[in-house]
């Protein structure tokens, strides 16, 4: 869903105001969202609050064209820590916002709980639950939220008319099953509900997941179709796309060093100008570990890199660390996720078997 407003920011009590004008501009709900945080943070240094809004506001405008674009958040400090290269995962109950296919290698009944601390008061969180039934197939069942916090609510001429709060979910609902020999497909089912004030908007998706696996030399290739469906009720009189992601990837267990990589190419639906650009959306990284109980991550996202861009300087952008440890029966993760100058995402979980 886009939100038409148009954003105009103030020094005098370093507040934000959002109202509606002549001339309107689309923002994507999220990314509408996140600029007027950063604005509201660097209220202080107009130059450099200038500098974030020009490049956020190209890349609304360059990358920004669906609704419900939370959905494209990672999910788990796991998948965060190897910039979201899950698609062929099959030992994480989160691989079920990834790849559907993938749940069907968990054993038990794992459990995960993941919480998102985002820019200033953004936070997200998200729940997963997996379980076998003997000679039907594995079902899964999950929640992803996201909170944008509260904000000012302004008329034209800047008068306050108190605030309003923003926030989105999905609820899903999956099921995988064998196909052949080391082959297994899954699906997911997606109900999303999203508002803003006292509007809302909602749709309705499914996930297509392929995963095969070979034993012998620990490798893993998955193939995933993601959010396709469409917006059952809008914001405005227009329905949008939802962020329809196509995903291709591998991981590698080694067999004489204790680390697994990771690669991922997302987006290969896009249109563009050149065949082989479609594989420049890619996402790598790679898990050591440390011991029976110690995993270290690290991964790199190539998109994000150039998006958060700001001048000729890209700092750590679009780099994530990451570490994970077993206390007991419990899987205890946290990642790091570097936004360059504009700040970090601080991802935590915990996951267990019942």
């Amino acid at each position: 869903m886009f939100y038409q407003v148009c954003l105009s920011c103030y020094s005098t009590d370093n507040e934000i105001k959002l109202f509606q004008n002549k001339k309107r501009q689309k923002f994507d709900l999220p990314l509408l969202a996140f600029i007027c945080k950063i604005a509201s943070k660097f209220a202080g240094n107009m130059k450099k609050i200038s500098v974030v809004l020009t490049t956020l506001l190209i890349s609304s405008t360059l990358f920004a064209q669906s609704t419900f674009e939370f959905l494209k958040l990672d999910t788990s400090p796991r998948a965060a820590a190897v910039a979201g290269s899950f698609v062929a995962n099959n030992d994480d109950p989160n691989v079920i916002f990834y790849n559907p296919a993938g749940i069907n290698l968990l054993t038990g009944t794992p459990v995960s709980f993941s919480f998102l601390k985002h820019v200033l008061d953004i936070n997200s969180a998200s729940l997963t639950y997996l379980k076998e039934f003997d000679g039907i197939g594995r079902f899964a069942a999950g929640v992803q939220y996201i909170n944008y916090g509260s904000f000012i609510k302004a008329d034209a001429s800047g008068t306050k008319l108190g605030e309003f709060r923003a926030g989105e979910m999905a609820l899903l609902i999956g099921y995988g099953n064998q196909l052949d020999n080391n082959f297994y497909y899954g699906a997911n089912l997606k109900f999303i509900y999203s508002s803003i004030a006292d509007q809302s908007s909602t749709g309705l998706a499914f996930d297509l997941g392929l995963h095969y696996a070979i034993p012998e030399s620990r490798w893993n290739f998955g193939f995933s179709i993601l959010n396709l469906g469409k917006q059952l009720s809008s914001y405005f009189n227009i329905k949008e796309d939802l962020p329809l992601d196509v995903r291709f990837g591998f991981s590698k267990e080694l067999e004489k060093l204790p680390f697994k990589f990771y690669l991922s190419f997302n987006r290969l639906n896009e249109k563009q100008d050149n065949f082989f650009d479609r594989f420049g959306q890619i996402t790598l990284g790679g898990e050591f570990r440390l011991g029976q109980s110690m995993r270290l991550r690290f991964g790199y996202d190539n998109e994000k890199r150039r998006e958060m861009k700001i001048g000729t300087s890209a700092g750590l952008a679009g780099f994530s660390v990451g570490l994970g440890f077993i206390v007991s029966k419990y899987n205890v993760d946290y990642s790091f996720s570097s936004m360059g100058s504009i700040g970090a995402l601080h991802r935590f979980g915990i996951s267990t078997n019942l």
